[in-house]
Order: C-alpha cells, then structure tokens, then sequence
C-alpha cells in the first residue's frame, strides 16, 4: 500500500515538472514599425510591457526611420506603424497604404553643437543659425536616413532659404540612428539635429560630460509630432488590423497618455501627450 502511494507521488511529480516544462501557448502578436527616437530613449522598453498587461497582446517592434518604417508598412510586413513625419504620413494614408492616423504625443527637435560654438549659433532661431553654420562651412553631422529627423532637417534647410548643403565637404551624412549621429557630431566637433527625447538619454549617457550642448531651441519649426496609425487592410489583407486598432485605442487612452507623459530619463519628461478622442 506505502509502495503504491509513493509511486502516485512520483508520477503526480513527474507529471508537474512536465507540465512546467511546456512553454505556455503564443498569444496575440502585434508587429510594429517606429523610429529609432522612441527606442533609443527607452519608452518603448516600457511601453510594450504595459500594453500586453493590459490587452494580453505581446508587441514586437523593429525601429527604423520613418522612411524606412513607411516602407514596412507598404511592403504589409508590419500591421501599425508609430511615426514623426506628418507629411509623408499623409502621403501614406492618400495613397491607401494606411488609416486612421492619430496625434499621440510630441516632443520637440533642438539644434547642438561643439561647446565652443565655432558658428555662433547659439540663441539665433532655426533659420539664422543654419545660416550662420553655412557661412562658417562649420561641420554639420545629418541623419541623412530618411527618417523623420532628417526629414524635418531638410525642411529646416528650405525653410531658412538654403539649399540642402549635401554638396559641401563640412556636410557630413551619417546614414545611421540618432545616438550613432550624436556619437559622430561629437567626434568632429559639429552641429546637428537631435529629437529632445534622445538628447536627453544621450546626455545622461555622458553623466556630466558631454561634448555637446543646446544651442537652439523653442523656436516653432522645430516641434516634432508622434502619430500612430494601423496599415490599411484593403492593402495588406494579412495585418492583423484588429490588434492595430487596439493598439490605437490603448495609446490614445487616459491611462496610456498619462503613462507617456511621466515617462523620464534621468529625471526629464521626454514626450507631451496630445491625443483627441
């Protein structure tokens, strides 16, 4: 009787461990395009894991420009997208690749550059310090990615009646994310054009000791708006427009928004929430 009860035990035992062994079943899973700018500051590290706590929707993200994540989204290889370039995304929903787009939060570009300032840009407005850096031929450092910071950086240009200095030697196109771009401003000494958000997580990464500073700022052409925006079903019939939706729903949502706005790095808010219901 004993050798039988423990045989019982031994098998309810093994049965437990082989049960714990088996991973649980796949949920739902939303793919999504976004820019470097939301990785690289971290909300995206938090932001996926409060998403699936409140929908059971695990979120899978590939950060890139935006160009590059528009592309995704035409090319049907993700279902959402969370960009920062209004103009293309209009493109993008006019030519029926996208829908839905809403206004979710925004932060705002600033100009930095070596301490010394050798163009003396610093307080000027957008269009008086990239004039002063042209006329300088002091280094500028551009994404040059087609990303939405280097989107707006072209529209700067033109704004400020110059073109587009991508044939002159102190014009220097990175091709590559923000902190990358950061990194090579701050070896040759030159200016460029940083999303707050990620200024604020590269200088916490200096701790005290950055190369680089703030040298224009607050000036209206440089606020810089975050949208979300499901792909258009009618175009990629495989997306899982339903998760998109929900996404969407959930990151206009008070407890969501609320959740972006008291996001910070060392201390520092990144992002303003702005979403209409």
């Amino acid at each position: 009787m004993l050798r039988s009860w423990k045989k019982t035990i031994a098998t309810l035992v093994a049965l437990s461990v082989l049960v714990c062994a088996v991973p649980a079943l796949a949920g739902d899973v939303l793919r999504m395009a976004t820019t470097t700018s939301t990785q690289d500051t971290g909300l995206l590290d938090a932001l996926g894991p409060a998403f699936q706590k409140d929908t059971g929707i695990e979120l899978q993200w590939t950060a890139v420009g935006t160009g590059k994540a528009l592309k995704l989204g035409e090319d049907c290889n993700v279902d959402v997208l969370m960009v920062h370039a209004p103009q293309s995304e209009k493109e993008f929903l006019d030519k029926g690749f996208g829908m839905d787009r809403k206004e979710i939060f925004y932060n705002d570009f600033v100009i930095v550059g070596p301490l010394k300032d050798p163009a003396k840009a610093k307080g000027k407005t957008v269009a008086e310090a990239l004039k002063a850096v042209s006329a300088a031929k002091a280094s500028f450092v551009s994404r040059g990615d087609d990303s939405g910071t280097h989107k707006a950086e072209l529209k700067l240009w033109k704004a400020a009646e110059l073109p587009v200095p991508d044939k002159e030697s102190w014009y220097i196109s990175a091709g590559q994310g923000m902190l990358a771009t950061l990194a090579m401003a701050a070896e040759r000494g030159a200016y460029t054009l940083v999303d707050r958000g990620t200024w604020y997580k590269y200088e916490a990464d200096q701790k005290g000791k950055a190369p680089l500073t703030i040298l224009v700022e607050g000036d209206k052409p440089l606020l810089n708006q975050y949208s979300v925006m499901p792909v258009n079903p009618a175009h990629c019939p495989g997306v899982r427009a339903d998760l998109a939706k929900k996404f969407s729903e959930w990151i206009t949502s008070a407890k969501a928004q609320k959740f972006v706005g008291e996001f910070k790095v060392a201390g520092k808010p990144l992002f303003t929430p702005n979403a209409k219901k």
